[in-house]
């Protein structure tokens, strides 16, 4: 009989099996000190300090029906770590032996396979054929893998969008369900609406997803040429008003649901979640337009004679694109005091994705993801951002919160509690200007390259 190896784990790799099944409770009871696996990853096993009692427990997880790792052997009150250590490993190894490699524990959701196509080729969409066949995408194939059947499939119909007309909105459900669970919240999934309910420290909020959609004048194409990025000028004619009124149209269209006039959520906190699909790489550059139009303001700069930075607002009051006109300022608008705040991030794409699976030790050895874009500089003075480039891979902890934004309403009703969302970057409004804490390292935007290597013995 082969000898049975078992071997620490990565915490980055735990979390990418079975961080998912983690309870926010176990924070308030327990610590995670070490992590350990078999050889073909069918078992993990946990050891946990025990902050209650100051002892220590062990736990093994297999999956189960669905394809979720959850706990099936546990032992608890062992005096120290190196008893603990030596139970998980015997545990695991027992086990290994046995074969047992599912547990069922009588779950009645069904594992979830987003890949598997349920619709016609003519009708599948470009981006999904992409991510689900191409070599460079393994790693965001693998990681979605392992996120998808913890995630409550409310109406019935999320593979069939997911892989047609609704991939982007669907992606970015499962990106904000991903940064939901990593900031250890209480995630619900209400039916029939909103999209979140998030619970913890005794407060709730309620979170509904949206995203600036294609125009059907600008379909994706599985033959499209890299897509070039408007120049500065451009940009800042596309902020004035185009924008603008891209982002105004979800926005205005979720206010007008009035969902914290539904029961499930009266009372709580409301936040609306948006990103920029309406084109390739548009999260680029289109971010300073949605901060403008929130608050109705953009804002000029000018460093004085002692090279102190000295920002100016500028109010704006409409958006006009031909004969269609907006106000400008959606947090001042009517009714819009009942929206807590609006979240938003550049990053909630194929590519971020890629980049989680991959530094999960999610690899194909023939292919290279390379990162690079810019991020803020935290110097008081700077007018620019700074400039960044990494390989991606296991030396890298890239989180789900980075790169989101929580822009707050000056108006809310109720305002979101910051302390639910604290790995992310809160702005807020303050004598007409935008005041932000920011993260250490804060990413605007990036573009993220897949190169395939040829084997050099080929």
């Amino acid at each position: 009989m082969n000898k049975i190896e078992i071997r620490p784990l990565d915490p980055q790799r735990f979390n990418a099996l079975a961080g998912y099944t983690r309870s926010p409770a176990a924070g308030y009871f327990s610590e995670e000190l070490e992590w350990y696996v078999n050889e073909d990853e069918s078992l993990i096993g946990v050891l946990l300090l025990d902050t209650v009692d100051n002892d220590f427990a062990a736990i093994v997880l297999v999956r189960d029906e669905g394809g979720r790792f959850r706990a099936f052997d546990i032992k608890c009150s062992i005096p120290s770590a190196n008893e603990a250590r030596t139970w998980l490993v015997g545990a695991l190894t027992w086990h290994t032996g046995m074969s047992v490699k599912v547990f069922p524990q009588g779950d009645v959701r069904k594992s979830v396979d987003l890949f598997s196509p349920v619709a016609p080729m003519e009708i599948l969409n470009p981006a999904f054929v992409l991510l689900s066949r191409e070599r460079v995408f393994h790693s965001a194939r693998s990681i979605i893998n392992e996120i998808a059947p913890h995630y409550l499939d409310i109406d019935g119909n999320y593979v069939e969008q997911f892989q047609t007309d609704g991939f982007d909105a669907r992606l970015w459900e499962l990106y904000i369900h991903a940064y939901l669970t990593e900031e250890q919240l209480f995630v619900e999934r209400p039916k029939p609406s909103p999209d979140f309910i998030v619970r913890k420290y005794g407060q709730s909020v309620a979170i509904e997803a949206t995203i600036v959609g294609r125009k059907a004048d600008n379909p994706r194409s599985y033959f499209r040429m890299d897509p070039t990025t408007p120049d500065a000028a451009e940009v800042l004619r596309l902020h004035a008003n185009e924008m603008p009124m891209r982002f105004g149209s979800p926005l205005y269209s979720k206010l007008q649901k009035r969902y914290w006039e539904k029961e499930q959520i009266a009372g709580m906190p409301f936040v609306l979640a948006i990103a920029d699909f309406h084109d390739d790489q548009s999260m680029l550059w289109s971010g300073t337009a949605l901060i403008n139009y929130l608050y109705g303001v953009r804002h000029d700069f000018r460093h004085d004679e002692s090279g102190q930075l000295i920002i100016s607002p500028i109010k704006i009051e409409k958006h006009v694109v031909g004969g269609k006109e907006i106000p400008s300022g959606f947090f001042f608008q009517p009714e819009a005091e009942n929206i807590s705040a609006v979240l938003f991030s550049a990053s909630g794409t194929v590519s971020k994705f890629n980049r989680i699976g991959r530094q999960a030790g999610y690899a194909d050895p023939g292919v290279v993801i390379v990162r690079q874009g810019t991020c803020h500089d935290h110097d008081p003075n700077a007018s620019l951002p700074n400039f960044f480039r990494y390989v991606v891979d296991e030396t890298k902890q890239e989180t789900w919160a980075e790169g989101i934004s929580i822009f707050h309403n000056p108006r809310a009703l109720r305002p979101a509690p910051r302390e639910l969302f604290p790995s992310v970057a809160h702005h807020r409004f303050d004598d007409g200007l935008i005041v932000s804490d920011l993260p250490d390292f804060h990413p605007y935007a990036s573009v993220t390259m897949n190169f395939s290597i040829k084997d050099a013995n080929a």
